[in-house]
């Protein structure tokens, strides 16, 4: 499949999700199986990033598949398993770096990336492998998502009914976590906030308004929405997301750029990315 059939349809499947209400990037907690949430390859055991976690969630879902676990069809067939006959594979992409000659310098180069598809299967797809289980996600322990948030450095203040990031005082204002339904919930708005405050011109200098104009508020939002879903599934919370009020700003932005799904949910790959390593060393990916 081309690139460009890609965009299309990935982003027709996420206006068709939005358009009843929901959002692919809550679906993993709907059926209540906390185990192996994240994507992620079965022979590598590395998650997938960007706009491969949607798109695998929401495979998984419509699909009814019970794990997370993916595998190419050239890895079956390394392995001594083979794909059943029939079954419908699911495009993904990766970015490939290449470098080209500068127009002007034939002794000078730059880099660009390129956008590749290729298909994956999930392992109840495939027989004669056997992928190990993942084990069950438990509870997080008490505080932990509490001690992710503290070791950004994150100035957060509570008080008030609002919940927010200040960009020209550079913090974050939450209400008391009692005012929220639950725990999780409290703790997934956090993740929300904490997505944005990433984007601060002093840290991962997000501005999203060369590349979205008049759309770059629904873009942020979309990808503080779809960043928080990642830190969840990450820190084992079912936290509820806000997506709620921002659905027809999102749809508006999907029906005019096909594009754009893919550059919120990259752009959220790197701010979870860029908080989790406050506090854990991340696996550097070539």
């Amino acid at each position: 499949m081309k690139i460009a059939a890609v965009y299309e349809a990935v982003t027709r499947s996420i206006i068709a999700e939005l358009e009843q209400g929901a959002a692919p990037w809550v679906k993993p907690w709907k059926s209540g199986n906390r185990t192996g949430i994240l994507p992620a390859n079965a022979i590598t055991g590395r998650c997938y990033s960007g706009i491969n976690i949607p798109i695998l969630w929401h495979a998984a879902d419509v699909r009814g598949y019970t794990t997370n676990a993916w595998i190419t069809f050239k890895q079956a067939l390394e392995k001594g398993a083979c794909v059943r006959k029939g079954e419908k594979g699911t495009q993904v992409v990766f970015t490939k770096r290449l470098s080209v000659k500068k127009d002007d310098d034939a002794d000078e180069e730059r880099q660009i990336s390129m956008l590749r598809a290729f298909t994956v299967f999930n392992v109840a797809q495939v027989d004669g492998f056997d992928a190990p289980d993942a084990p069950a996600a438990p509870a997080p322990p008490a505080g932990a998502a509490d001690a992710f948030a503290t070791a950004t450095g994150a100035d957060i203040r509570h008080g008030g009914d609002r919940a927010c990031f200040v960009p020209s005082l550079d913090f974050v204002a939450l209400p008391y976590p009692e005012m929220f339904e639950t725990e999780e919930q409290y703790q997934a708005t956090k993740l929300h906030e904490l997505v944005h405050w990433s984007g601060h011109k002093s840290r991962l200098n997000r501005d999203l308004n060369n590349r979205f104009g008049t759309k770059a508020y629904a873009a942020e939002e979309l990808v503080a929405e779809l960043g928080a879903a990642f830190l969840c599934a990450h820190l084992g919370l079912q936290g509820q997301l806000r997506h709620a009020g921002y659905i027809e700003s999102w749809l508006s932005l999907l029906k005019t750029d096909e594009r754009a799904i893919f550059t919120a949910a990259s752009k959220a790959s790197q701010a979870a990315d860029y908080l989790r390593a406050f506090s854990e060393k991340l696996e550097e990916v070539t």
